[in-house]
């Protein structure tokens, strides 16, 4: 199975001028804890994540509504191309401990996202067990793959 098949391609991105209420609410209505934060040409440079939000503006007692998100986002973005195994992407986000990865055209533009989720429901239990494995483990810096 490739990225392209399994990934969510209606994915709404952020800019780092947004304000982290902005990106907050739009979370909210989703449902999603986890938002991509593009460049102009549409390619990844960061993530946010609730958790993000939590840690670097809640708990630093910043305003949501004040504070940017080049301020607070995680930089660099795990990704794989939209043309590559599942395997691939398996692999990137039991390497960096991530439970989503950015899925990307040959360009590096943002065609989609893969979460843990996704692939616990395309694959059998023991093959996703040993994803949540690999990602549980203690975080490392996420670097642009």
């Amino acid at each position: 199975m490739r990225c392209t098949d399994l990934m969510t391609s209606e994915v709404e991105v952020f800019r780092e001028a947004d304000t982290v209420q902005h990106v907050a609410r739009r979370m909210l209505e989703f449902d999603v804890g986890f938002a991509p934060i593009c460049d102009r040409e549409g390619r990844p440079v960061g993530t946010l994540t609730d958790r993000d939000i939590a840690l670097r503006v809640c708990a630093a007692d910043l305003s949501a509504s004040d504070t940017l998100v080049r301020d607070v986002m995680t930089r660099g973005a795990v990704t794989c191309l939209e043309a590559d195994g599942l395997d691939v992407a398996e692999a990137r986000m039991s390497a960096y401990h991530k439970s989503r990865i950015v899925v990307v055209a040959p360009d590096g533009r943002l065609v989609g996202v893969i979460s843990l989720s996704d692939i616990a429901q395309a694959e059998d239990d023991t093959h996703a067990a040993a994803t949540l494995r690999g990602i549980t483990g203690p975080e490392q810096a996420a670097q642009t793959q």
